[in-house]
């Protein structure tokens, strides 16, 4: 072999060795992984050594068969390498005592911030084991919660091109994973669930974020399945099992007056079962803004309370809310091939604003019976205008 060739190998050799990963393993920064030792500073150690790799890429692995239990931590970026790969093989478990919970300020118990380029997956666990925080608020035991609001347990703020799949989350003392401000994202194949009865533990929470895609993921909790709030564009949600739950929802939107706006939502092939709601849009009186270019298509339902519902009215616990003028504006809302079973007799229900009417809403091959033998359903219409074809309940109530 000539010495060109033998050259050729050797810088071929440094280029691929420079190039390779580096792996951080959270056990060689002193985690124990027993599930009782507090392994947050090896987890906060092991993320600055992965953050300040300068390599084309780097990841942080979380080891199978261990539990590690890490109170809330701040994953602070920008990093250096352009892929930061987080890989959950194992379980990483939340504080069960809510006077542990040091550092949750941010209203998150994991949080991931100004993170690009981030993939978390490995098919393990998230527990949040939130239960503690579901009975109990505050102001029962003064003193015992350092936290303002129970955190929500996976917090991505200004991560763009995050991905996150192939994990389970369960029990998160509030919201399971939320994303703000995180713009070409996909969220995949993950397994979220908490008890039915657990208040506000929505799957998925977006807000302020762009060109974001969810699908193939099975989502039961107590609250809604996803949720898309302010500053939500251009989401494409795709292939999701919801129930228990509150469905997907678009809102609530307008609280206190704001001026709120959700548009370019695609959701597709969905299954709801046992739900609260189907597909729903809610919004408060008084608010400004709108919720816009809006598909919900091919849904299937099962014993869905609200199979279709835009609810201007929004007013949670009855807490006796004042009528207002103001109303964020709904429009070019679309509804197409939903099929299945209300166990309420309203199965389509478009409570509008009196004062700003829904317009543009469409619905097209819409089959929802009653989960009762022998009993009907029916659509209801307060200001709501659109045309309707080939729907059952009949939807004549839509105004032309």
């Amino acid at each position: 072999m000539d010495e060109k060739k033998v050259m050729f190998i050797v810088l071929l050799l440094c280029f691929l060795q420079q190039s390779s990963a580096a792996d951080y393993n959270v056990m060689q920064f002193g985690a124990v992984g027993d599930g009782k030792t507090d392994d947050t500073k090896a987890f906060e150690r092991a993320w600055q050594e992965l953050c300040n790799d300068v390599g084309p890429s780097s990841s942080l692995t979380v080891p199978m068969l261990n539990t590690f239990l890490v109170g809330p931590i701040n994953f602070q970026g920008p990093c250096k390498s352009p892929l930061i790969h987080f890989q959950i093989l194992g379980t990483i478990i939340a504080p069960q005592n809510p006077s542990s919970w040091n550092g949750c300020e941010t209203g998150a118990w994991l949080l991931f911030y100004k993170v690009d380029g981030l993939v978390i997956d490995g098919g393990g666990m998230i527990d949040g084991r939130g239960s503690v925080w579901w009975t109990k608020s505050s102001t029962d035991i003064p003193g015992e919660f350092k936290c303002a609001i129970p955190p929500t347990a996976l917090h991505f703020e200004s991560c763009n091109g995050l991905q996150l799949r192939k994990l389970r989350h369960r029990n998160s003392p509030r919201n399971h994973i939320g994303l703000s401000r995180c713009s070409y994202s996909t969220i995949s194949y993950l397994d979220i669930a908490a008890p039915a009865n657990s208040p506000n533990t929505d799957g998925i929470d977006i807000s302020f974020s762009t060109q974001v895609r969810v699908h193939h993921s099975i989502i039961k909790t107590g609250d809604d399945c996803i949720a898309l709030s302010n500053g939500s564009s251009q989401i494409n949600i795709t292939s999701i099992y919801c129930g228990p739950g509150h469905g997907i929802s678009i809102g609530s939107l307008g609280i206190n007056g704001q001026y709120d706006t959700v548009e370019g939502i695609k959701v597709r092939n969905c299954t709801f079962s046992g739900t609260q709601n189907g597909a729903r849009i809610k919004t408060w009186q008084g608010g400004s803004g709108h919720a816009r270019d809006i598909t919900f298509e091919n849904i299937l339902l099962h014993n869905v309370n609200n199979p279709i519902i835009i609810d201007q009215y929004y007013c949670p616990d009855g807490n006796n809310c004042s009528e207002k003028t103001l109303a964020v504006k709904v429009s070019d809302i679309g509804y197409k091939q939903f099929v299945g079973t209300s166990s309420s007799r309203t199965a389509i229900n478009f409570d509008c604003s009196k004062n700003v009417a829904c317009t543009g809403i469409l619905l097209d091959q819409i089959n929802i019976t009653s989960t009762f033998e022998g009993e009907d359903t029916i659509a209801y219409c307060n200001n709501a205008f659109g045309t309707s074809s080939f729907t059952r309940p009949a939807a004549s109530c839509l105004t032309h």
